[in-house]
């Protein structure tokens, strides 16, 4: 009896045939420059970031992929608000955690992909408490927490490491196990990468990362051969290697990118992050045999052409060594439209040349325009919500318009345009970007200009062109000192220090640089024995050269960052500003580091809170005993409190001017001997201690008025100012006593 065969149905074999392919392909929504945060303080575009980021992670658990891949700058800021950081935790957990479980299988180890942080002095380890963790594993395989669709970052110029410890925001993520923050570059000049292997049913995923590092220097380390990466050991045929940048993609300097051939062959498809036009589409490059994926930015954070054209993500599938992109539209970037045009070359415009009083007309003109790039936007955006529901009712946003003029007039002909500032205005309450509307530019063609030293400056064609909005820091400072002849301050360095200041918001980048660079050059100049006053400029230039020199070798590290005191336990940042940001928490130098850190920290302090009073009173004006004042006429200075150092006379005389009493009337600090037998009553600032005679540059003294009030004493007065109160009591006229003339001269202070 022969044995009978049951045939399938069709559809059932596609079913089958369909869930065998899901079964080995690895879904990842490939996304990049969030810049959750970006003119968060703008009434109209603050929310413009995080609702495209949300929109992002959205789109993540509805399409139901495996993992989502961030190639950096989530964070506008590397010091991101505590809104921006809400904001993404808020998406991170609404979307990513669930019930669903996690199909890829991690392969390599976790603690070489996700090294975290790691501060070996903050906790001690006490007997019969658990050992500290770092944390260094995938956060879909935490037991504590439930990851439904993991997400892999590298950080980008925006949100890079920086401070104490040298953390990211991306740390915090990571360590609360929303994210798994991969590709770090402790070491630029010496950069190892080493792949996150993951696994699901057949489909082998090698995923690499290198975080953004100054591209200059990233140019040097490949060039040198400092750059290494790791494959997996067996099998290396079966794997389908990804790897994330962020770098300059296109050669703004000759070093200023990553060339695409610096990669290595190996790799299938590199997701190139930093740069914020859209090119979704995977391109093939023939030379190195692999893709790569663009995918720009999710909102515009400059009005340029790059960021005009329509923001995607995409879904990568990968399928063994296959894969196939799936390009999404973001509905809600909201809508930007730019256009440019030649006044000398409108129908219109150019037959208002040659005549006067055409600024009406012109403007009438250009209003019109600006009108119909509206409507424009708007339509656009409607398009793009086709697939919402019908019933509910839809506003466009309002869109970001720019208009760019060039207004160059034919000979004998001018072009009467209006400020733009005030053009712009005109379109309030119909456009987002109220104050630059409209850019008016003016080509003129010639031979480059010449500076008073003789160098050469770009042509004007080029510097209208120019815009903050497209060009970095470090090419503006480079362009505008090439023309001018700097002796003391290098000129590398100087393009960093700007940098700091501008990027990354570090206030004392410019003044740590400037004053390293004149300690430099005064050390290099006591170390000459002999030399003549008409050779210094000579020397002071030479020294220069060979530190911008060094600084281009890499043999000189990046301006260091800004080196605090340490705050004070009743700065309350809330209501009193950020701490880094008062003159008096930035230490100048070692010397002061040492001597002035606490005593001027807790004088600053004492004055901010009682400026504030929480609930309490007022704080009398602090008058100072004696009013005799040295036989020489002292200088006056205005100002409450204000305490300036006496250079004259003493070392380290201390003056001091009520704003009630007459501006000759000065005080000075206690003798060291009393009068009368008294003691002197003087708090633990006033009386100065004494500066090393090497001490490059004399710092200013301070007094101390927080001290409790059993420091200060009368003369059996049974008189104490009150301890919250900044007074010392005026009764005792003779508490304080001129002080000694000292041998100590100027020169030997300096």
């Amino acid at each position: 009896m022969g044995q009978q065969l049951s045939l399938r149905p069709p559809s059932l074999c596609m079913h089958s045939l369909t869930c065998a392919v899901a079964a080995d392909t690895i879904r990842i929504l490939v996304a990049t420059d969030s810049h959750v945060g970006y003119n968060e303080r703008d009434a109209i575009r603050g929310n413009d970031s995080s609702n495209s980021f949300h929109e992002v992670m959205c789109l993540a658990k509805t399409r139901d992929v495996d993992m989502v891949l961030l190639a950096g700058d989530l964070f506008h800021d590397n010091k991101p608000s505590r809104k921006s950081m809400y904001e993404v935790m808020r998406s991170l957990r609404m979307n990513c955690y669930g019930e669903k479980p996690c199909e890829l299988e991690m392969l390599s180890d976790p603690s070489e992909c996700f090294q975290g942080y790691f501060c070996g002095n903050f906790l001690l380890n006490i007997r019969g408490l658990p050992k500290r963790s770092t944390f260094n594993h995938v956060n879909y395989e935490d037991p504590d927490i439930n990851v439904a669709i993991p997400v892999f970052s590298i950080h980008g110029n925006h949100d890079d490491p920086s401070g104490e410890g040298h953390l990211a925001a991306l740390d915090l993520l990571q360590i609360s196990g929303l994210v798994n923050y991969y590709g770090r570059t402790p070491e630029s000049d010496n950069i190892l990468i080493k792949p996150v292997l993951l696994q699901k049913g057949g489909t082998k995923l090698a995923l690499y990362g290198m975080s953004n590092v100054r591209d200059e220097r990233l140019f040097r380390t490949f060039r040198d051969g400092k750059v290494k990466f790791f494959q997996p050991g067996t099998q290396k045929g079966d794997w389908f290697n990804i790897m994330s940048v962020h770098q300059n993609h296109h050669a703004y300097t000759d070093t200023g990118y990553l060339p695409e051939n610096f990669l290595p062959e190996f790799l299938d498809l590199v997701v190139w992050g930093h740069e914020h036009e859209c090119l979704i589409d995977p391109r093939y490059n023939p030379e190195m045999n692999f893709h790569v994926m663009q995918p720009g930015s999710s909102v515009a954070t400059s009005l340029m052409p790059g960021e005009a054209v329509p923001k995607h993500v995409a879904i990568l599938s990968v399928t063994g060594r296959d894969f196939k992109v799936e390009t999404i539209r973001l509905k809600t970037v909201r809508p930007f439209v730019m256009k440019e045009i030649i006044l000398s070359e409108d129908k219109e415009a150019k037959k208002w040349a040659k005549t006067e009083n055409h600024r009406p007309k012109l403007t009438a003109h250009l209003v019109s325009i600006v009108d119909r790039l509206i409507e424009q936007a708007k339509e656009e955006w409607m398009e793009t919500q086709e697939e919402t529901d019908l019933d509910e009712e839809l506003e466009a946003p309002l869109p970001l318009v720019r208009l760019r003029v060039e207004y160059s007039a034919p000979d004998g002909g001018n072009f009467d345009c209006e400020n733009p500032q005030r053009f712009s205005n005109r379109f309030v309450g119909k456009v987002a970007n109220v104050n630059d509307v409209v850019q008016f530019y003016r080509k003129k063609t010639g031979a480059a200009r010449n500076a008073q030293g003789g160098a050469e400056l770009p042509e004007e064609s080029i510097m209208a062109q120019l815009s903050i909005d497209s060009v970095k820091v470090e090419k503006l400072v480079r362009e505008f000192l090439s023309a001018q002849s700097l002796t003391i301050l290098p000129q590398n360095s100087f393009g960093d220090a700007v940098s700091l200041f501008v990027d990354k918001d570090d206030k004392h980048a410019m003044e740590l640089f400037v004053n390293e660079s004149l300690t430099n050059q005064i050390k290099n100049l006591l170390n000459i024995d002999q030399y003549d006053e008409d050779d210094i400029l000579a020397a002071m230039d030479e020294h220069k050269s060979k530190l911008e020199e060094l600084f281009a070798k890499g043999h000189l590290r990046k301006s260091k960052k800004a080196k605090l005191k340490p705050k004070p336990d009743n700065w309350d940042s809330d209501i009193d500003g950020d701490w880094g940001d008062q003159p008096g928490a930035l230490v100048h130098s070692d010397v002061e580091d040492a001597v002035d850190d606490m005593d001027d920290a807790a004088s600053l302090a004492a004055t901010v809170t009682a400026a504030r009073g929480r609930g309490r009173a007022a704080p009398k004006k602090a008058v100072v005993a004696t009013k005799r004042a040295p036989p020489a006429a002292p200088k006056t200075a205005r100002g409450r409190k204000k305490v300036v150092e006496e250079s004259e006379e003493e070392e380290d005389d201390v003056v001091m001017v009520d704003p009630d009493e007459d501006d000759n009337e000065l005080f000075v600090k206690p003798a060291t001997a009393t009068r009368g037998g008294r003691k002197p009553a003087a708090s633990k600032a006033a009386a100065a201690p004494k500066r090393a005679p090497a001490r490059a540059a004399a710092t200013q003294s301070k007094l101390n008025f927080s001290q409790p009030a059993s420091q200060v004493s009368g003369k059996g007065k049974g008189k104490t100012a009150p301890a919250i109160s900044d007074e010392i009591s005026d009764d005792d006229d003779e508490a304080f006593a001129p002080p000694p003339p000292s041998a100590k001269s100027i020169r030997a202070k300096r």
